[in-house]
């Protein structure tokens, strides 16, 4: 199946700029984000990553943590917030979405977000957490290239947390993960997400 240029995980979208602010609040913060078309969510913060951060643990209050496929910075200016002694890491590869994350982490006094695409985090960081909604859609050879990519990153006591719906494939990403030599935990079911927790195996 061909993927349509202007799906959220090009590097350049193709359909034409057309900004909007939206707003969301996480605890006591209350974040109003500027998003665009071509940027994951770009109509509000999706149910997933609403699960995703209400439902992970928080985030380690120091060292690197990864936002994987950050759109326009959510679940990155969350966790900054949330930890303001850890390096937040917000990946994407889409150019228009790490604009807008470099913005709103600045709007929101997010100064531990680091922005970047994926070539340019050094090869020596280590994460002690992993957060994503992946991009599933792209389909699921990219995606175990993605994951297969990132998960080994983890420290050996870190864990990534990734929301992924039941009718996209979770289950079997989950078995995936495991046969792949992972410890994966489904954490939570709801309102069709689960969220997994993933480890190196022991």
């Amino acid at each position: 199946m061909s993927i349509p240029k202007t799906h959220y995980f090009e590097a350049q979208p193709a359909v034409a700029s057309r900004p909007r602010t939206v707003r969301f609040r996480f605890g006591e913060l209350d974040l109003t984000l500027q998003t665009d078309r071509g940027v994951f969510g770009s109509k509000g913060v999706d149910l997933g990553t609403r699960m995703l951060l209400r439902e992970a643990p928080p985030p380690p209050l120091e060292g690197d943590v990864l936002d994987l496929g950050c759109g326009y910075g959510p679940i990155a200016i969350v966790l900054a917030k949330l930890a303001p002694g850890a390096q937040v890491w917000a990946v994407d590869v889409n150019e228009r979405a790490l604009e807008l994350t470099r913005a709103n982490a600045e709007a929101a006094g997010a100064a531990n977000v680091t922005v970047s695409t994926p070539g340019k985090v050094p090869d020596e960081v280590r994460f002690e957490a992993i957060y994503s909604n992946p991009p599933v859609r792209v389909g699921k050879g990219p995606l175990h290239a993605l994951l297969l990519e990132w998960l080994p990153r983890l420290k050996p006591t870190g864990a990534a947390y990734l929301v992924v719906q039941r009718n996209l494939g979770s289950d079997s990403l989950a078995r995936w993960l495991t046969e792949e030599g992972f410890a994966v935990t489904r954490l939570k079911s709801k309102k069709g997400y689960r969220i997994l927790q993933v480890k190196a195996a022991s």
